[in-house]
């Protein structure tokens, strides 16, 4: 059974997620627009494959961020409802839920930080030639 006070701390987790996950779509975005910048004026063909492997990730994680997110807020309607219904008490899917998605988050977060250092490594290439 899950109480009152663990049940706000399950909302704030998800808060914490939400935040996190738009801070990633602000960096891809960002990411994305400096792709654009660097491989205007690039013929190399090693070059441009990267550049299309880079975008079409940046592509595919803002999708991914903007799903999760979406499920971490329907979660949180969940949670709001549970809590409603059952005097701040939890039930067990909802719990069970709330794992899930933490293990999707961290599954995002470390994919995203990987694409994230590609793309600096990449720029710093591109800088240097």
């Amino acid at each position: 059974m899950v109480t009152t006070t663990e049940v706000g701390q399950l909302a704030g987790e998800c808060t914490s997620w939400i935040e996190t996950l738009k801070s990633f779509k602000q960096q891809f975005t960002n990411h994305k627009s400096l792709l654009q910048q660097h491989s205007a004026e690039q013929t190399n063909h090693d070059v441009l494959l990267e550049v299309e492997h880079l975008h079409n990730q940046f592509h595919i994680q803002l999708i991914n961020i903007h799903d999760l997110k979406q499920a971490v807020k329907r979660h949180m309607q969940e949670i709001s409802y549970e809590r409603a219904r059952n005097n701040g008490v939890m039930s067990d899917d909802v719990l069970a839920r709330h794992e899930h998605l933490y293990d999707e988050f961290q599954r995002l977060e470390a994919t995203l930080n990987i694409i994230s250092r590609e793309f600096d490594r990449f720029v710093k290439y591109i800088g240097a030639r």
